[in-house]
């Protein structure tokens, strides 16, 4: 995934190796063509193109466009150059006429066209540009924005219906995914070498991740597919989130654990669950042989000492909720453990000293400086969740606001927990386990829409497995 910086530099570099520029263009413009007419037929387009490339891109469109039949009406800003220029004129040798973009006009039935800006852009639009961007989005026409809408990442920007990203994803198509709308992803012919940089964040696929999907042998047994311990809860004036273990345990067996142990207060309320239980009076790791641990849902004051305890087994851990403290994580560093640390944004912010706003308003930035300090793999939450470890950066785009509830991320731990009890390492474990919890939510949310149950997500683990196992569910955007 690049930085709209790094695909600047990717195009220039590609200039340099001799490749045409105006090639790309053309490519970009048909590809985007091909996608505007599988969404909106024959219907009328107004293209808004901007004196750069990402108008150039627009002017190609166009020129595809009234070959195909369609009634396009053109706004273009002056004193096109370069490629745009060409690409202007060859529209005009097919007859069209363009208008001043000071003029443009929308009417019903129509599609818009946003070719006004792209990766270029420096700082947030002021003026005349601002204001076309609100009469677009105020004008209630479905919107195809030409690879990112314009204004992104900054405000304003518009609100695009769909959005075609050239040759490769630029960081705000999954940072701000709303603006984007439905995501297509067209190859323009960008020499191959150019985008292979490991220097950038991954995104997370189903052809990278479903590799690492453990298989099941036919001599498996329960003893063989990785077991997990899960240590949380907490009893002090009464018991507080007593279901956050359980709900864990529940994403271990779901993701395919063999056996699980549930360390948990004594007197804690449980529903029948395979579960081997140990009631305890106080934090402790009880006898049990596991190949990896998922520590502190639900913890309270008993967080840090369920964390400790847990150390002192040197086993792959996920560290969650009450056990995100800065004395664990320390500690932990220290040891050389391996480990998983699950924070939302607050818990994030308070293991950075940062608030919560500062944690959102840069995720990407925020997880790695945290992966860096402690020297673990780290799931920072949201939608899209990022995965960091050393300098490695994976975003997710499975995932939807219906997953927004009580005890999801508490699902999600005891499945990392299981897939690091399988043998994965924590950075491979954590982009899997998140991948799959984000597409059992997606299943669900296709059928229920808002009001899920946790427990739900976690009986969704198994269908989402099979979905990303045969191939059967995608990637989240398509491929033109």
């Amino acid at each position: 995934m690049f930085t709209p910086e790094a695909m600047r530099e990717a195009d220039q570099k590609a200039a340099e190796m001799g490749y045409p520029s105006l090639l790309l263009m053309e490519w970009a413009g048909m590809k985007a063509a091909r996608v505007y007419k599988e969404l909106f037929g024959q219907r009328p387009a107004v293209v808004l193109a901007g004196k750069g490339n990402n108008g150039g891109d627009g002017l190609v469109l166009a020129r595809h466009l009234l070959l195909e039949g369609v009634r396009v009406r053109v706004y273009a800003a002056p004193d096109q150059a370069g490629d745009a220029l060409q690409a202007k004129n060859a529209l005009l040798a097919h007859g069209a006429e363009l208008y001043p973009l000071e003029e443009a006009a929308f009417g019903e039935g129509e599609v818009v066209v946003d070719a006004l800006f792209g990766t270029g852009l420096k700082g947030p639009l002021t003026g005349f540009y601002a204001g076309l961007v609100e009469r677009v989005n105020a004008s209630g026409l479905p919107i195809l924005a030409l690879d990112l809408p314009s204004g992104l990442p900054y405000s304003p920007h518009v609100r695009a219906t769909a959005t075609v990203a050239f040759a490769a994803f630029k960081t705000p198509h999954l940072l701000m995914r709303e603006a984007c709308g439905r995501l297509f992803l067209a190859e323009i012919g960008l020499p191959k070498a150019l985008l292979e940089r490991e220097d950038l964040p991954e995104v997370a696929t189903p052809e990278a991740l479903r590799p690492l999907l453990p298989r099941r042998p036919l001599t498996a047994h329960k003893g063989s597919v990785g077991r997990v311990g899960v240590l949380g809860g907490y009893r002090g004036d009464g018991l507080r989130y007593a279901g956050a273990p359980v709900l864990a345990a529940l994403g271990a067996y779901r993701m395919g654990a063999g056996l699980v142990h549930l360390a948990v207060p004594e007197g804690t309320p449980l529903e029948p669950l395979e579960a081997v239980f140990h009631p305890l009076p106080a934090p402790a790791l009880p006898p049990m042989r596991v190949e990896a641990l998922a520590v502190g849902m639900g913890g309270g004051p008993w967080g840090v000492l369920w964390a400790m305890r847990a150390l002192e087994a040197g086993l792959p851990t996920v560290l969650d909720a009450d056990a995100l403290h800065l004395e664990v994580v320390a500690a932990y560093r220290r040891a050389g453990a391996k480990a998983v640390l699950t924070p939302h944004a607050g818990e994030a912010g308070r293991l950075l000293g940062r608030s919560p706003e500062e944690v959102a308003k840069d995720p990407l930035e925020a997880a790695r400086t945290l992966a860096r300090e402690t020297g673990l793999t780290v799931v920072l939450k949201g939608n899209p969740t990022v995965v960091a470890e050393g300098e490695r950066l994976s975003l997710n785009p499975t995932g939807n606001p219906a997953l927004a509830t009580g005890g999801t991320g508490d699902v999600l731990s005891g499945a990392i927990a299981t897939l690091l009890a399988a043998g994965l390492p924590p950075f491979e474990a954590a982009r899997l386990g998140v991948y799959l919890h984000g597409l059992a939510g997606d299943l669900l949310a296709e059928e229920k829409g808002v009001g899920l149950l946790a427990k739900e997500v976690a009986e969704a683990l198994p269908r989402a497995r099979e979905a990303l196992l045969s191939g059967t569910r995608g990637a989240p955007w398509e491929r033109v």
